[in-house]
């Protein structure tokens, strides 16, 4: 059987699906080790996961009103190139202690891409946001240039210096947890195979499930760990838009930073964590920052979205659920209860935005998630040598 060598970054969403196929593997069979941060791994792929710890950088505070090429600029200068360096020395210890016939490797966690590269051994990689896959950043030049020498600075230091290529996309495998239905054509060699969903350690043992009974429509919101320093004046707007609409819509809010205080009542149920996957079922519409997980779990459950994005990739995402047809956008920094009740009126009463998420669930479900990851990567480790994809980027 095969050996795999997943390596991720410290990012929630990311180590999820990558848990999720993982666990496929092993189920087939297969040995599975990880190189990252053993907690964070723990947390997804069980305590049993066989982790090789890797190093991380001190996060600096990222100024929150940093947004579009300023906030670009800070992902990759002060988060991901830093990350690169933190990593490398443990990942290069897990291939060569681990010896794996393939090692998938998270599209922004680079140092696996490069262990591998110098290593000679056969990677794939993990993108679990389709907003490389869109050319957003091909569209500033400058900005483009000056990625590709910071990744040319990496290699020349962790990877193969011959090597050609960019890192963010294997020659061999790219798996896509998303499909086209969402995020239209991608380039030869991605594979789309939709979002991979584990199970998931109960995230609110004592969430009140009662409090949904009576059939009203609820909507969740959530902005994602990683928001609480810019989401306080978001929530409270969404809190005061369900609020207008007492006696016939509810929320469930996630503020994991008490912005609201932990004031519920009839109408919005707050709460710092919520068992998002148990819950969505049971939503009629979701509004969020547009983080890809979010996203792709909403609608694998065919529930319409609000999205305001924030940073990052965000507002890639953001317009692919609204070119998809699944979901209305406003303006994070601006939008007030008036904005926010009339998108989830919108999202609530026309049947377009139903009907479209519905059918990107479809296709969700067709792409075979953690299954049809695991399929790839079987494949890819059987393959003769010296075989590849068409190289991408």
């Amino acid at each position: 059987m095969g050996r795999f060598l997943f390596v991720v970054p410290p990012l929630v969403g990311h180590v999820n699906p990558a848990a999720a196929v993982a666990a496929e593997l092993a189920g087939r069979g297969h040995r599975v080790a990880w190189a990252g941060v053993p907690a964070l791994v723990a947390q997804a792929a069980g305590p049993g996961a066989e982790v090789y710890a890797c190093g991380v950088p001190e996060q600096p505070g990222r100024p929150p009103e940093l947004r579009g090429v300023g906030a670009l600029e800070f992902l990759w200068r002060d988060f991901l190139v830093p990350l690169a360096e933190a990593m490398a020395p443990g990942v290069e210890h897990a291939v060569t202690d681990f010896r794996p016939d393939v090692v998938v490797a998270d599209q922004q966690a680079f140092a696996g891409a490069l262990a591998a590269e110098r290593a000679g051994v056969r990677w794939a990689t993990s993108a679990t946001t389709s907003a490389e896959f869109t050319g957003a950043v091909a569209a500033m030049p400058k900005v483009e240039e000056w990625i590709r020498g910071l990744l040319a600075g990496l290699r020349q230091r962790f990877g193969d210096p011959a090597a050609h290529g960019d890192p963010r996309f294997s020659p061999y495998l790219v798996l896509a947890f998303t499909t086209a239905e969402l995020v239209g054509a991608a380039a030869p060699g991605v594979r789309f195979v939709g979002p991979a969903l584990a199970h998931r350690p109960a995230a609110a043992d004592d969430f009140p499930w009662e409090w949904l009974d009576g059939g009203r429509p609820t909507v969740l919101v959530s902005l994602g760990t990683a928001n609480t320093d810019v989401g306080a004046r978001f929530l409270t707007e969404c809190a005061a838009a369900v609020r207008d609409r007492a006696g016939w819509l509810r929320a469930v809010i996630a503020d994991p930073g008490g912005a609201l205080g932990g004031t519920s009542d009839a109408d919005v149920l707050v709460r710092p964590r919520v068992p998002q996957l148990p819950l969505l079922p049971r939503m009629s519409a979701v509004v969020c920052h547009a983080g890809h997980n979010t996203v792709a779990e909403s609608l694998w459950h065919g529930v319409p979205l609000v999205v305001a994005p924030i940073r990052d990739d965000q507002p890639v995402v953001a317009a692919q659920v609204t070119a998809a047809g699944a979901g209305v956008r406003v303006r994070f920094g601006r939008a007030g209860r008036a904005q926010l009740g009339a998108a989830l009126d919108a999202v609530r009463s026309e049947a377009r935005y139903r009907a479209s998420a519905l059918r990107v669930r479809d296709s969700f479900r067709r792409a075979g998630g953690a299954a049809a990851a695991a399929h790839h990567l079987e494949e890819l480790a059987g393959r003769p040598p010296g075989r590849s994809l068409p190289t991408i980027g």
